[in-house]
């Protein structure tokens, strides 16, 4: 992916075009990618290095995600980006093989206003060498922000009828891995993690030899913060490993995650990715899994809620 700054516009709300299209783009996912993405996330996963119950190694569910949110800065100087990630959704259908070339492409689709705002709607898909579809994205970005505004408040509102209360039945055992017979209200195993400024750097792009308030110290304070943030695209990989764990082999075929980033986290906090099965469904003649899902920091605040589902 190209990130040149040479000819690009700036990352400004008034310059978005809708639509607006990007790519297509072309690239490997070979086996540096696959070690670089298992770092930034600290999922080392056999799968991801030998072989996978799709008969050859496979990379993460989630690993083309920031390309695809990403793709924008084809068209945009990176350096000029000061922004937060408020949402994001997408649908697994087919694992990316090592050493395989893939297609990703997009557009912004809509852009708007809210609260003083400016809002801006990607949509993407990245297809196999082969043609096959293996993601699909949507993401919603806020441009044009001062972000130290929104550090000590919530960055997004949760308006949907299901809202992600937290609650489950702490008399029920977790789950370990899906299955139908599941009752409504237990949990699936917990994940912890601790991202370090250099996982965040590297999952940021620091290696492109830009900086932003995700993987620079100055920039970060520059836009009001304290310490650079985690970016929310890295905390939805991890509730995708979690419910990698969790579903196992189905989740790269019939998983559904959307996740709204409500506050931010910090480079060094400990969070815990947390997930309750709320009901058992068939969907074209698949039996799936509804999930309601969350990240918490050391206070128990969420910093994520999400919804999630996949066939067992």
């Amino acid at each position: 992916m190209n990130f040149s700054t040479i000819g690009k516009k700036e990352g400004l709300f008034e310059l978005i075009e809708i639509p607006e299209t990007f790519g297509p783009l072309k690239y490997t996912v070979d086996d540096h990618k696959i070690k670089t993405y298992a770092f930034t996330q600290n999922d080392y996963h056999p799968w991801y290095f030998n072989d996978s119950p799709f008969g050859k190694r496979i990379g993460h569910a989630s690993i083309l995600g920031n390309d695809l949110l990403s793709l924008f800065l084809t068209k945009y100087d990176p350096n000029s980006i000061i922004g937060l990630h408020t949402q994001e959704e997408m649908w697994f259908h087919n694992p990316v093989y090592v050493d395989e070339e893939i297609t990703i492409q997009g557009e912004y689709t809509e852009k708007y206003k809210k609260r003083n705002k400016g809002y801006v709607v990607m949509k993407a898909e990245a297809r196999g060498a082969d043609g096959r579809l293996i993601v699909q994205h949507r993401g919603v970005e806020i441009m044009r922000i001062h972000a130290g505004a929104v550090v000590a408040k919530k960055t997004a509102k949760v308006n949907d009828e299901n809202q992600v209360t937290g609650e489950y039945d702490i008399a029920l055992e977790p789950a370990p891995k899906a299955s139908s017979v599941i009752k409504p209200g237990t949990p699936i195993p917990f994940l912890e993690k601790r991202t370090s400024q250099e996982q965040a750097s590297v999952f940021s792009w620091v290696g492109k030899y830009f900086k932003n308030i995700h993987n620079n110290l100055e920039q970060a304070q520059k836009a009001g913060l304290a310490l650079p943030l985690v970016q929310g695209q890295q905390q939805f990989g991890y509730l995708t490993e979690m419910l990698t764990g969790f579903f196992g082999e189905k989740w790269f075929t019939s998983g559904w995650q959307k996740v709204k980033f409500i506050h931010p986290i910090t480079v060094g906090e400990k969070i815990t990715c947390k997930g309750v099965v709320k009901e058992c469904f068939v969907e074209n003649d698949e039996t799936k899994l509804r999930l309601e899902i969350w990240v918490e920091n050391e206070d128990g605040v969420m910093t994520s809620v999400g919804w999630a589902s996949a066939s067992v």
